[in-house]
């Protein structure tokens, strides 16, 4: 059986392969969600990477991510399900001559082939696999939710009053980000994990820009992350990111007549 650090060393390079670069403690606490499966809520400015774990997760697990994207006002039925309305009523519309029953009819349109499955549900519901359920800015909806929330993530079930309880048969690994816009209740963190991601220093953000622009040369991703880092503690309206630093090595690489840069994967920077 591996030792503890060999587990985490492969985490590590894993989330390198797919272009991310995480420290001992990152892969740490990702090791810590794999195997305990509890919530990890992941704080930090904006811009330094803390969607792109959940992202990366799922990537390295081979299994699906499942995106929340909050706000505020986001309430329940956005959330868990809905009823399509429409198709109900087209089906009603079919059915009026059929012969059945009204409660007949009223359990047709009340079963799962009308039910909009939306992230929570979606989540809970899964049947293949464990996936990934990315709670983005939790921070930005509000207290309601929240306390809402904790109770899904307390027994991975919800209840639909037309169809009964629906319990996950393979428990999703849960990801949450907040950018601290407001302060989360004390019960949620308690219920999670935590990770606090802060900028890169300039040598992990060299490591950044090379992993993602493979064709950089390291003397100049040295010297971007040596100016951002610069910036950074200039008093800005907005503080510079690494999305930041990879558009400007890109431009740089482009203008120098460098080889045209590629970012890994596919997407569109190492955070988000």
């Amino acid at each position: 059986m591996r030792s503890i650090l060999e587990q985490i060393a492969t985490i590590e390079n894993a989330f390198r392969d797919q272009g991310y670069v995480t420290d001992q403690a990152q892969a740490t606490e990702l090791h810590l969600v794999m195997a305990l499966q509890k919530p990890l809520l992941v704080e930090g400015p904006a811009g330094v990477g803390k969607t792109e774990i959940a992202k990366v997760l799922a990537r390295v697990l081979g299994t699906r991510l499942i995106r929340l994207q909050c706000y505020e006002g986001l309430d329940v039925n956005t959330v868990l399900y809905e009823w399509n309305y429409q198709k109900q009523l087209l089906h009603l519309k079919l059915t009026e001559n059929s012969g059945a029953t009204p409660q007949e009819r009223e359990a047709e349109i009340f079963s799962p082939a009308f039910l909009l499955r939306r992230p929570l549900l979606e989540a809970i519901g899964d049947e293949q696999a464990s996936p990934v359920l990315l709670i983005d800015e939790v921070d930005r909806a509000d207290e309601e939710f929240e306390a809402f929330l904790l109770e899904v993530l307390a027994e991975f079930q919800v209840t639909i009053p037309e169809l009964g309880t629906i319990t996950a048969v393979h428990r999703p690994y849960v990801v949450l980000t907040s950018n601290r816009t407001r302060e989360l209740g004390d019960a949620l963190r308690r219920r999670c994990l935590y990770q606090w991601i802060d900028y890169p220093n300039p040598e992990k953000e060299a490591a950044i820009l090379a992993v993602r622009l493979p064709d950089i040369d390291m003397r100049l991703a040295q010297q971007i992350a040596g100016v951002m880092e610069r910036l950074r503690r200039m008093p800005l309206n907005k503080v510079l990111g690494v999305a930041e630093s990879l558009d400007w090595a890109q431009a740089l690489m482009v203008s120098t007549g460098d080889s045209c840069p590629k970012r890994r994967s596919g997407q569109r920077s190492a955070v988000s």
